[in-house]
């Protein structure tokens, strides 16, 4: 089953040996023969201000690491940055540029930090694009943040626009 224009949300869930579920949905309902069924699908708010993605609720991906469909909580920081690389597996690279002061000659210097991010299949990111991502606990050696929302989509050419 191919999704809605190939988007990942709605691929199919089913792409290793092992069968993918997700834990706290049952998919055994007994009764259902004549009936319509609904979706077994479990998602939640995360809170802070931010609304579930319609591909959440809708999508059939199935990701553990997930903020909405997955076991994922957000606690400590929010970030903004710019998208830099999406080579990886759900995974993406922020770039967050920022000013360090030099006292010594009363100047700035601009300086940036790359974060690596997971991305849920929800969200259809490219490089250049304006994301918040939101601290979790850490869900691979480098990995401690979630993509929450896009800010702005890319146009045309990789822009930073901070500068």
């Amino acid at each position: 089953m191919s999704g809605r224009a190939g988007h990942p949300a709605f691929m199919d869930a089913q792409v290793q040996k092992a069968f993918m579920k997700q834990p706290t949905a049952f998919l055994n309902k007994k009764g259902s023969e004549g009936r319509k069924m609904k979706s077994n699908r479990v998602v939640k708010a995360i809170g802070l201000g931010f609304k579930t993605p319609q591909d959440a609720k809708d999508g059939c991906y199935i990701d553990k690491k997930c903020p909405w469909a997955g076991n994922v909580s957000i606690r400590g920081k929010l970030l903004r940055g710019v998208v830099v690389s999406t080579k990886m597996n759900r995974t993406l690279v922020i770039r967050r540029d920022y000013l360090h002061y030099i006292k010594k000659y009363n100047r700035y210097e601009k300086r940036h930090k790359n974060v690596p991010c997971h991305v849920s299949p929800a969200f259809k990111l490219n490089i250049g694009d304006s994301v918040i991502v939101g601290q979790c606990r850490p869900l691979s050696k480098t990995v401690r943040f979630n993509v929450l929302s896009v800010v702005s989509e890319a146009q045309g050419s990789k822009k930073f626009s901070k500068y």
